[in-house]
């Protein structure tokens, strides 16, 4: 069999100034199936008042949202965040972030198969005609660059629907020598110009329960369509609530390796950005690359209200695998925490939207931070205030 499968694991090392693709929330999806959490309305909170626009976040760049900018390793993509709503929850293809866009080098025009070898009985190779043909519903997931930062609007995640096979049936029709393998995925990562940014090579070693447990699955549509060259044509790696440094694009080859299995470039590269206890050596030592819980604010809406001016924040919560995990928020340093509402997400989703009605104390800079409402859960990003977010109010 060939296996239609194209892994690019290609999230290189930080961008010069940390770039990051955000998600843009699509309209028009009505073939897809979506949870009833994705399409639940928030009340309208401003009452009958008038809308008076958007405010912006402050002290954050001026990168080109939601157009494809460079090419090959330097190549990205950020997605524009505000425009998400749980009316409209989906990135577009056009939007969807990018943090490789695809080598030149690259020629789909052929028949595409990804060969599963190594320590197996007898390699086998599946063609991305009948992965494409297998392909089923495998939900709607958010993903996330590992270098996702305020310097681009946190441009670099967002949300779509996929189609594809789960690894695991994948991987169960290959006959390990022995126990206690190792999986390596990769994907074509050559490219015909040198990069200022990254170094090629996308692959990432997982045990196999890592890949199991969060339901990896390769990839052949995104919203309903075939991938496009940018996000993986024909085949990428999906695996749900991990980072994106790991969902290899362009995927090629699957191989078991041994337990002793050194640590991939990749691996080795994204290291800081995954939260690992420094730079081991072996794939092994690894810690799982999972998303803690975080969550931000996406959206700043101002209203005129019975003749006062009203503020509602909107947002999004994801990572940590905790879907019923409540919130708080805060706009300044010296104010207590307090609830925001938490628009409910379906049984299993890591990620969902919430609200919350503001009224300002005064004018000036506020920076705004949340964080889980119960203690010891790992937020490690969220508490550090890495997704803190300031803006300038100047009407009250």
């Amino acid at each position: 069999m060939t296996l239609e499968n194209s892994l690019g694991l290609t999230r290189r090392s930080l961008l010069r100034q940390s770039l990051l693709s955000g998600s843009a929330w699509i309209c028009g999806l009505n073939h897809l199936r979506l949870p009833r959490s994705l399409i639940h309305r928030t009340a309208d909170a401003r009452g009958n008042g008038s809308s008076l626009g958007v405010v912006p976040f402050s002290e954050e760049g001026h990168p080109p949202m939601g157009e494809p900018i460079g090419t090959e390793l330097d190549g990205r993509l950020f997605t524009d965040l505000s425009t998400l709503t749980p009316e409209n929850p989906l990135t577009p293809e056009d939007n969807f972030f990018i943090r490789t866009r695809v080598s030149k080098l690259l020629d789909t025009s052929n028949p595409w198969t990804i060969h599963v070898a190594g320590l197996v009985e007898k390699p086998i190779a599946i063609s991305a005609e009948v992965l494409a043909k297998k392909a089923r519903p495998m939900g709607v997931h958010l993903m996330e660059c590992s270098g996702n930062t305020r310097s681009a609007h946190f441009g670099l995640m967002s949300v779509a629907a996929w189609h594809g096979v789960s690894l695991q049936e994948i991987l169960e029709t290959a006959k390990p020598q022995v126990s206690g393998l190792r999986i390596l995925v990769s994907g074509f990562d050559r490219y015909k110009e040198e990069s200022m940014t990254s170094e090629p090579g996308a692959s990432w070693i997982f045990g196999p329960d890592q890949l199991f447990s969060s339901k990896a699955f390769l990839a052949t549509k995104m919203n309903g369509q075939p991938l496009r060259a940018d996000h993986g044509v024909p085949v990428r790696l999906v695996v749900p609530g991990w980072y994106g440094c790991v969902c290899v694009k362009w995927v090629n080859q699957i191989e078991f390796v041994s337990d002793d299995a050194p640590a991939t470039s990749q691996m080795l590269e994204y290291a800081g950005r995954t939260m690992q206890m420094g730079v081991p050596s072996l794939a092994r030592d690894y810690r799982h690359a999972i998303v803690d819980i975080a969550a931000m604010p996406t959206r700043i809406e101002k209203y005129l209200v019975g003749g006062k001016i009203r503020y509602r924040v909107t947002g999004i919560r994801w990572g940590g695998w905790v879907p019923s995990q409540g919130m708080e928020i805060r706009f300044d340093p010296e104010e207590r925490f307090v609830p925001v509402e938490i628009i409910p997400s379906s049984a299993g989703d890591s990620w969902c939207f919430w609200s919350h009605q503001w009224s300002p104390p005064g004018t000036g800079r506020f920076t705004i931070r949340l964080r889980p409402n119960v203690a010891n859960i790992s937020a490690r990003r969220l508490n550090s205030g890495y997704y803190d977010r300031s803006v300038d109010i100047v009407d009250i």
